[in-house]
């Protein structure tokens, strides 16, 4: 049956998946079965955070596992811990047993399994209700309200972990705030124009900072202030600043922090290496021949981020200061280290994990742009910086990517390639080790969703928890069954290996990879692919002139493009791999005589994964066709003989008439996962009518502007 539009928010409302428990599975000796009977306690003076928590969990049970358990206020949590049938939820401050004593971290907790009680003590409210969700987890790999008996301590090994919203650019419902928080997500992000005013209009941002502290999450603004005008030196500058990036703070202290990136905070700098003029204010019949001030590390960025930090702590002392140099990665290591060692200290740098490498092909050299998985990193951009920032003593943070999902394929919930995300995690991990690495931002614009990708995310970003193969296992046989698991594991390989297949490149991820197949085939006439009715950029950051981006750290793309054809040929053989397995684990899981919890739910959420399996690949063969596209046509304009240039044209209507073809199947595809064809910045792109308008454009090309191009050909010599 066909989704309606946004349908997918249903699902993003739901932080408990219903009847997950698997009727077949038993306690063993010494294990903790949770049934009717058993009482969720905390104490009287318990935070709105830990009874929010408890009816979080008293829901789960009732809902996930088909147990109905009570709920109790006591003024000793210490002494309830003695009692049986309970499960205890309590701060390190509330046990007077001090079972919490060894707790230092923030967010941090101990578990502690009896088969009679278990009992959860936070080193804060925060770690409270991770401790629960841990709990959560554990029920829900083993798929019933059973727990191995277990005395463990667990801490965050990043914080924060910030993502975008899932559910729509800045627009966070509660219910998709507790399901980040339950995946270990402690902080969300904010794109900020004004006060109470986001990209996408009006919103009330403390009613968001105190939902968001409900589920024991912050909130940063992510600044889009069109505020930098007057240079930190000129007179007035202090006033300027406090009416800007402090009249936002005055209005809203409890923002966690404000992040701040050279395109959308450009200032006018005096850096001789630079303009000197905002992007926008340049004048458009004027050349540039250097970048605007957005786009460099320039020497004067530490007096502006001294006069936004004080605007902004006037009025909120501890707010963080996260400074992100994505825009100029590519600019040489003398200024972006002279920059880093220019910073004042009590910011926090944050550099993007995998881009700007140079990455070499066969016999060509591409270079790595932003945001990939197909490199797992880290980028010697981000290393050398890491490395500044360490020997300064600076906070540092990346932008990793890790809520699932990058800019590879533009309109899908999330990329399920485990073994990838593994080496980025492993990666970000002796990052970690070796440069201090502590905190995260994990989308952007496109989103956070909840799959079993930040599920071995949140394993990973805790100590004393399943390795990855562990917990991929653990996963597969879950929501597959023990008779699919097996194919589930060979699909996510294989997709694992397509993606390192991928290319990254502007014309690509600007191109058929950020829509799919609704992506046209332009020939001579221009076109622009319908924006939705509320799109926020839509076709501006959508390039539907498909040609190669030139730069000089890389080759040409005449000599790039067949070396990618042939890398993405390999992409696409792995995906159809994938997929075919991934076919076989849902027939081994539909015939599945148990089922195990949820059987319904199973085959649909599996389903939906082999939809994104699918369109992935129809979408590196529309790429694959817009390549071949574009040489055909370089080829033909160039090719004044007549008789050769029918052949390339009928070589063209082949691949056109396949690509049609790949439209075409895509349609029941978006059709089924109504998330399939959305992006939060840009809102439906490929959905059917977008898919029906290019096949009608491809179509159009064929009969009008191949037979305009006939006539003329006619007339330039022997037809």
């Amino acid at each position: 049956m066909a989704e309606k539009k946004y349908e997918f928010r249903r699902r993003l409302e739901t932080a408990h998946k219903p009847n997950r428990r698997n009727p077949e599975v038993h306690p063993s000796g010494g294990e903790a079965l949770v049934d009717e009977g058993w009482t969720i306690v905390t104490g009287e003076g318990a935070s709105p955070l830990i009874r929010r928590v408890a009816k979080d969990l008293q829901d789960y049970f009732d809902v996930s596992m088909n147990v109905s358990v009570g709920l109790r206020r006591v003024l000793d949590v210490s002494a309830a811990a003695a009692e049986e049938r309970v499960i205890v939820l309590g701060e390190k401050k509330d046990w007077s047993s001090g079972i919490g004593e060894s707790l230092a971290e923030p967010r941090s907790y101990r578990l502690i399994v009896e088969q009679q009680r278990i009992l959860v003590c936070g080193y804060d409210d925060r770690g409270v209700g991770q401790g629960s969700y841990f709990l959560e987890d554990l029920m829900n790999l083993r798929e019933a309200p059973i727990v191995e008996a277990r005395v463990v301590t667990r801490e965050p090994l990043f914080a924060p972990r910030m993502a975008h919203s899932g559910w729509g650019l800045d627009h966070y419902p509660d219910e998709h705030l507790n399901a980040m928080a339950h995946a270990g997500i402690d902080a969300i992000l904010l794109f900020v124009k004004d006060v109470d005013r986001t990209t996408d209009g009006h919103q009330d941002f403390n009613n968001l900072i105190d939902r968001a502290e409900k589920y024991g999450l912050d909130v940063y603004m992510y600044s889009y202030l069109d505020s930098s005008r007057v240079h930190p030196e000129d007179s007035g500058a202090e006033a300027y600043y406090a009416g800007t990036y402090g009249k936002i703070f005055e209005a809203c202290p409890r923002f966690k922090g404000v992040i701040l990136v050279g395109e959308s905070v450009e200032f006018p700098s005096k850096d001789p290496n630079t303009t000197g003029v905002l992007r926008l204010d340049w004048p458009s019949d004027e050349p540039k021949t250097k970048p605007s001030p957005g786009w460099w590390p320039c020497t004067d960025y530490p007096q502006w981020v001294n006069a936004v930090k004080k605007a902004v702590r006037k009025h909120n002392a501890g707010a963080e200061i996260v400074f992100w140099t994505y825009n100029w990665g590519w600019a040489p290591a003398e200024e972006r280290l002279r920059l880093i060692r220019d910073l004042p200290d009590d910011i926090t740098l944050l550099v993007t994990f995998e881009m700007f490498d140079q990455v070499q092909r066969e016999s060509v050299t591409n270079v790595c742009v932003d945001y990939t998985l197909s490199f797992e990193g880290p980028g010697e951009y981000f290393r050398s910086e890491a490395e500044a920032a360490s020997e300064r003593g600076i906070k540092l943070y990346a932008m990793s990517n890790t809520g699932g999902l990058t800019w590879d394929v533009g309109v899908i919930p999330y990329q399920p390639m485990p073994g990838q995300w593994t080496r980025r995690h492993e990666a970000l991990h002796r990052a970690r080790v070796d440069w201090g690495l502590s905190g995260l931002m994990e989308s952007h614009h496109y989103g956070w969703w909840p799959s079993f990708v930040s599920e071995l995310t949140k394993w990973s970003y805790w100590t004393n928890g399943l390795s990855a193969e562990e917990a991929l296992a653990g996963i597969a046989r879950r929501d597959f069954g023990e008779s699919g698991a097996e194919h589930a594991l060979e699909a996510w390989g294989h997709w694992s290996e397509a993606i390192r297949h991928y290319v990254p490149t502007n014309e690509d991820q600007y191109g058929p990879f950020r829509v799919g197949p609704s992506y046209p085939m332009v020939f001579r006439q221009p076109v622009q692919i319908p924006a939705a009715w509320h799109a926020l950029w839509g076709n501006e950051i959508v390039l539907t002139d498909y040609k190669p981006h030139e730069d000089p750290r890389q080759s040409l793309g005449i000599a790039r493009f067949g070396v990618e054809i042939r890398s993405l040929e390999r992409m696409l053989v792995e995906m159809l791999r994938g997929n075919a397995c991934l076919e076989r684990a849902l027939t081994a899981l539909g015939s599945d005589a148990a089922g195990g919890g949820g059987g319904r739910h199973k085959l649909e959420e599996g389903e939906r994964m082999l939809g994104i399996g699918r369109f992935i690949a129809n979408s590196v063969q529309t790429t694959i066709h817009l390549k071949k596209w574009y040489m055909l046509k370089t080829k033909l304009f160039a090719e004044p003989d007549a008789e050769r240039a029918e052949g390339l044209l009928k070589e063209m209507e082949r691949v056109a008439l396949l690509e049609i073809a790949n439209a075409e199947s895509t349609i029941p595809l978006v059709e089924a996962d109504s998330r399939l064809g959305w992006e939060a910045s840009m809102d439906y792109m490929t959905d059917r009518d977008h898919l029906q308008w290019k096949i009608k454009q491809v179509r159009s090309v064929l009969a009008k502007e191949f037979g305009d191009y006939r006539q003329s050909l006619a007339l330039t010599g022997r037809y």
